[in-house]
């Protein structure tokens, strides 16, 4: 599984979501265009929120399907919406991201800066190789989102999706430790390569490496 940790950027504060974040989940995931593409409970109620809150979203790191992280502002401390992994494949060292962004926050390329932010702990600090973004052909904004966050645009996965009960088309994008910028070498001097080949090796020893490095 992944571990738990807080990620931080020039605006915003990544961290776990809980109790106090369950009026604002309510009122985002109520919202029709955050309903539109994703496959949320009609309608998303306070126990829907109550439960992705304080146990679903941290069962799935749990379960190392992924990790999910309420957006904050840094400064407000208010949530701003939703960025996380899931579907990882753990042997590839591949995960596939996915987010929304509260009404109140829309427009200021929040979702951008958020899952960049993830995509370089991911790539860098957790040594994965690969993160996908998968976004409905006529979602037109989270594919705007996708490519500014430097994702690159690979095909699209014709009926691959579900939606509220249709099959959708998505668009595939994907990121690459290279696609990186600025460096890719990590805190403690140690390059990507040779991080990746320890944690294929002794996966065990690699996770105590990056607890003593984030501790």
């Amino acid at each position: 599984m992944f571990p738990e940790t807080v990620l931080r950027s020039r605006r915003l504060v990544l961290r776990a979501f809980g109790n106090g974040d369950i009026p604002d989940t309510r009122a985002s995931c109520s919202d029709p265009i955050t309903q539109r593409w994703l496959p949320l409970p009609r309608p998303y109620t306070l126990d829907d929120a109550t439960a992705w809150c304080t146990t679903t979203a941290h069962a799935m790191r749990d379960s190392g399907d992924g990790i999910q992280f309420a957006i904050t502002d840094a400064g407000t401390k208010r949530l701003m919406g939703q960025v996380g992994l899931k579907k990882t494949d753990w042997r590839a060292l591949v995960s596939e991201v996915g987010y929304w962004v509260s009404p109140w926050a829309r427009g200021h390329g929040i979702a951008a800066e958020a899952t960049r932010t993830l995509a370089h702990w991911l790539l860098t600090d957790q040594c994965f190789q690969r993160m996908e973004l998968r976004a409905a052909t006529e979602n037109t904004a989270s594919q705007a989102v996708a490519l500014k966050a430097g994702f690159h645009r690979e095909g699209t996965l014709r009926n691959a999706g579900f939606v509220h009960g249709a099959q959708v088309d998505l668009v595939l994008f994907s990121l690459l430790p290279g696609d990186l910028r600025p460096s890719l070498r990590p805190a403690g001097g140690h390059t990507l390569a040779a991080m990746t080949e320890e944690r294929r090796r002794d996966p065990a020893a690699q996770r105590r490496r990056d607890t003593r490095l984030h501790s």
